[in-house]
């Protein structure tokens, strides 16, 4: 996947890729690898790729997304049907189906909505899912099934374009959640074999589980859980009143989807937290670059670093559910004084028990509420096979601090380094937490380690040696343990990672699984024995024909064991991870 061609829409993928011949679509994945590499240079709205010496492609994205197949030509003789089209189409970012909270490329600008007067009574939906909307959720599931089948080797651009056939069916259904998921399963799908190295085994695992998760459930709910499986395809800003903002800290963001900007976080008297947005396509540089844009709220001039550390005060404030505050034209916006973390209200924020914190993650939606304000005393750096890590005590608990993002354009893994050398520093964070049976969480900001009264962006903001004390006093190390003693669910994340990586045909391969489930069955946990052990059985397990003749593996029914092994893992996980962060040494 390149990040320097523009998105392309699902639908638009789906139609060029559809439109082939069985003999070109043979050698798509081939020609994506060599297209993904040829020149790209841009000239407005229109971006144009060097084929070779005769042949060139132009590809027309108003707003930086492709949203037609027309927008795609091709100078070849073969045009349109030819193979160049689908290609670029194939190796460009997936557009997404539906705005995103976290990476919608309108965050932060006036939205329709904002300025249609007062918000109207939604239209009531029904109570159940329409045919199209199960006929929609079929497609989707037969398409992860076909996923988990073959695994990443074999999840080539003509089953992501089913995906993404999938993905426009469900959006035309009215079901912007499940199209999103498919989406991301794509971009995922494509860092993998790309062997991009922000690829996650462990995101495409929670990706896929999404996918298949809301497929699967969504025919049969009803009310309220059928309205979240749906999801909302644009957030609606309601009326917040005025509102009296400080300042948290702007968190950068870059997305697979090819998104990026940053995200300043602030808080209110009352602790309820609000973000303002800045997120467009772009890159790395777009996410850098945004902290220090104004702020598109009001007349205030403040940017977004400014923000993070300054205040704001507004009058009729709109705010969405995640909420993130809206820019209409209403919004009045002045520039405030802002709080030190130690000082009220924004001290309030540590003030509650990690225990409560963590909770409040695991069970809560409102915004921000995966975040945690702890204060941490640092131990010292730790290796682990996930890559390095900061050690820290909380209290009676040892914590894991990893950084939150590992583009290197970004500062999180240099600062984790440099607060590494600070063994015995006491320091106020802000992180997210890690969901694991050991306590962490991923660092976005943190007191400055010379001078608490000042605070430090860690995606943003890079510390230097002269920034640090001097010396620090020296602190034992905590032994943090590894798996020993602990709930060998990493067993089961194992498999489920394996299935999704290789395939059904990898766990079909007599192998350790009797070993794993024998070793979860002397843990007490029989249940995950049981379908670990079933997930093995539906991939080895093929029907006869009548002439007694292997038919070939029910992908449905691998498909069906792995969601009730994933979720059945993921929920133990949320219990031990609860669990973890209330024991003590």
């Amino acid at each position: 996947m390149s990040q320097h061609l523009p998105a392309v829409a699902p639908a638009v993928t789906a139609e060029i890729v559809g439109a082939l011949s069985p003999r070109l679509r043979k050698r798509l994945d081939a020609a994506i690898t060599k297209i993904a590499d040829r020149p790209v240079t841009r000239d407005g709205d229109t971006v144009r790729i060097t084929v070779d010496d005769e042949t060139g492609l132009e590809l027309h994205a108003p707003a930086g997304v492709v949203t037609t197949a027309d927008a795609i030509r091709c100078g070849c003789l073969l045009a349109p049907g030819c193979l160049h089209r689908a290609a670029i189409a194939s190796a460009a970012p997936v557009a997404d189906p539906v705005a995103h909270p976290s990476c919608d490329p309108d965050a932060g600008q006036p939205s329709p909505d904002e300025d249609a007067g007062p918000p109207q009574p939604p239209e009531a939906e029904e109570s159940t899912a329409t045919p199209e909307q199960r006929a929609a959720a079929g497609q989707l599931w037969t398409a992860g099934a076909a996923l988990l089948d073959t695994g990443i080797e074999g999840a080539g651009a003509v089953l992501q374009s089913e995906l993404l056939r999938a993905a426009h069916t469900a959006k035309l259904a009215g079901l912007p959640r499940p199209a999103a998921a498919a989406v991301s399963v794509v971009t995922a799908l494509r860092s993998a074999r790309s062997a991009d190295p922000a690829h996650r085994l462990a995101d495409l695992t929670a990706a896929v589980l999404e996918l298949l998760g809301t497929a699967h459930r969504l025919p049969d709910a009803t009310g309220p859980e059928l309205a979240a499986l749906r999801g909302t395809a644009r957030q609606t800003y309601v009326p917040d009143g005025s509102l009296r903002l400080y300042g948290l800290f702007t968190e950068p963001l870059i997305t697979a989807g090819g998104y990026a900007g940053a995200i300043t976080w602030t808080a209110a008297a009352d602790g309820r937290l609000y973000t303002v947005s800045d997120i467009a396509p772009g890159g790395p540089g777009r996410a850098t670059a945004a902290a220090g844009r104004t702020v598109r709220l009001g007349d205030t001039a403040l940017t977004h670093r400014q923000l993070s550390h300054a205040g704001l005060a507004l009058s009729g404030a709109t705010v969405s559910p995640t909420g993130r505050l809206g820019a209409g034209a209403g919004v009045k916006a002045v520039q405030a004084a802002g709080a030190a973390w130690t000082d009220e209200p924004l001290a309030a924020l540590w003030a509650p028990p990690a225990a409560e914190q963590v909770a409040r993650a695991l069970n809560s939606q409102a915004p921000g509420a995966d975040l945690l304000f702890l204060d941490v005393t640092i131990l010292g750096p730790a290796r682990e096979t996930g890559g390095d890590c900061l050690l820290a005590t909380c209290g009676d608990l040892t914590l894991r601090l990893t950084a939150a993002h590992d583009h290197p354009a970004l500062a999180y893994r240099d600062n984790l380094r440099m607060l590494a050398a600070l063994p015995g520093t006491r320091l106020r964070v802000v992180g997210r937490l890690l969901p694991d049976s050991r306590p962490g969480l991923r660092l976005l900001a943190a007191a400055h380690p010379a001078d608490p009264a000042r605070r430090v962006d860690l995606g943003l903001d890079r510390l230097q040696r002269a920034d640090l004390p001097s010396a620090a006093p020296p602190v034992a190390q905590v032994p943090t343990g590894g798996e020993a003693g602990q709930a060998p669910l990493h067993l089961m994340r194992r498999r489920l990672e394996q299935a999704v990586a290789a395939g059904r045909p990898f766990l079909a391969v007599p192998g350790s699984s009797p070993a794993d489930a024998g070793q979860l069955r002397r843990s007490a946990l029989p249940t995950a024995a049981d379908l670990l052990a079933e997930l093995q059985r539906t991939a080895t397990r093929r029907a006869r024909d009548p002439f007694g003749r292997l038919l070939p593996a029910d992908p449905t029914d691998f498909a069906r064991a792995w969601l009730g092994a994933a979720l059945y893992t993921e929920a133990a996980e949320a219990s031990l991870c609860a669990a973890a962060w209330q024991q003590e040494r």
